[in-house]
């Protein structure tokens, strides 16, 4: 999903939009493209999603075949075979509308929404299912989602930003009707407000003694977003090369992810087993994960056990 992320923004940064000015064919004369850069670009990108949709197609039958069955991860996965099938859809109306900077834009966030659809299908099937328990006070809940939603605006400014800028794609690609500086000063003052809004989040994590690794996934995403700062700041000055700009791109579906990546960690879940219960009370375990008695170990306080700390613990947390 990121190269889908990084090859599309290749495309546009190199000119490239119109390369093959037709779709699902590079041109009505030939469905390859001719061995020329910006056609091979282009075609390139369209490759890649069509790698997608196997990928996902995969995915989606080994949801099936799973044991245990798993609903959530049949619905997250046939959801990104069908968010690729849009994105190669939205992708025709791209070329189609000569790279209208509006369209790219909305071509973009949807491609980051898949982003964010596969890092939460990668995430929960190393779990169970259920939300999980909480290992941090309501406040740093709630900050967290606020950083997961300030985090989607940063994506759509910075769309907006590069919309609004020199690398639109093609010749004669409309523009979005905004000074560049103007949309540059917005979209760095919303992030950071969201940088200092981390701050906080840290600040209220050490506070209340949160597990070390969700204090250090949130130290990781400082520093991710850090180097995403540098790299916009030094594109700007440098007045917006190719290749940092392309950089950027790749960052912002670094920082995205890892948002979502510190988010899912301030739950504990428990391992995902399939537990069979005797007359006896004992049990047998199946799957992937710990085994029973571990799993009672791990049953999380005020979560009842039953014989041998088995019993309760295939109940959802």
């Amino acid at each position: 999903m990121v190269l889908n992320v990084v090859t599309g923004a290749a495309v546009r940064l190199s000119d490239s939009g119109l390369g093959c000015p037709d779709w699902p064919t590079c041109s009505r004369s030939r469905l390859t493209p001719p061995l020329s850069l910006h056609p091979i670009i282009e075609f390139g990108n369209r490759m890649v999603v069509t790698v997608l949709v196997v990928m996902c197609a995969v995915t989606v039958v080994a949801s099936f075949f799973r044991t245990p069955g798993r609903r959530d991860l049949r619905w997250l996965s046939g959801g990104l075979i069908l968010g690729v099938l849009g994105e190669a859809v939205l992708g025709a109306f791209v070329v189609y509308s000569k790279l209208n900077a509006y369209v790219v834009m909305s071509h973009f966030m949807l491609g980051m929404a898949l982003v964010a659809v596969a890092v939460v299908l990668t995430l929960r099937a190393n779990h169970a299912p259920g939300r999980g328990r909480p290992v941090v006070t309501r406040t740093g809940l709630v900050l967290s989602r606020l950083l997961v939603a300030m985090t989607v605006v940063i994506l759509a400014a910075g769309s907006a930003t590069t919309g609004a800028g020199p690398h639109a794609g093609g010749v004669g690609a409309k523009r979005i009707p905004i000074g560049l500086e103007d949309m540059t000063r917005i979209h760095a003052e919303i992030v950071l407000a969201t940088g200092l809004l981390l701050l906080i989040l840290l600040w209220v994590l050490w506070k209340a003694n949160a597990p070390a690794r969700v204090q250090d996934a949130g130290r990781v995403l400082l520093a991710v977003m850090v180097m995403q700062g540098m790299v916009g700041y030094t594109q700007f000055f440098t007045h917006l090369p190719a290749v940092l700009v392309g950089i950027h791109v790749f960052g912002a579906a670094m920082v995205w992810s890892t948002v979502l990546w510190l988010h899912h960690g301030l739950s504990d879940h428990r391992a995902d087993i399939d537990i069979d219960i005797n007359v006896d009370g004992s049990g047998t375990g199946t799957g992937t994960g710990t085994t029973p008695a571990q799993a009672g170990r791990d049953t999380p306080t005020g979560v009842g056990a039953g014989v041998g700390g088995v019993t309760d613990v295939v109940e959802p947390v």
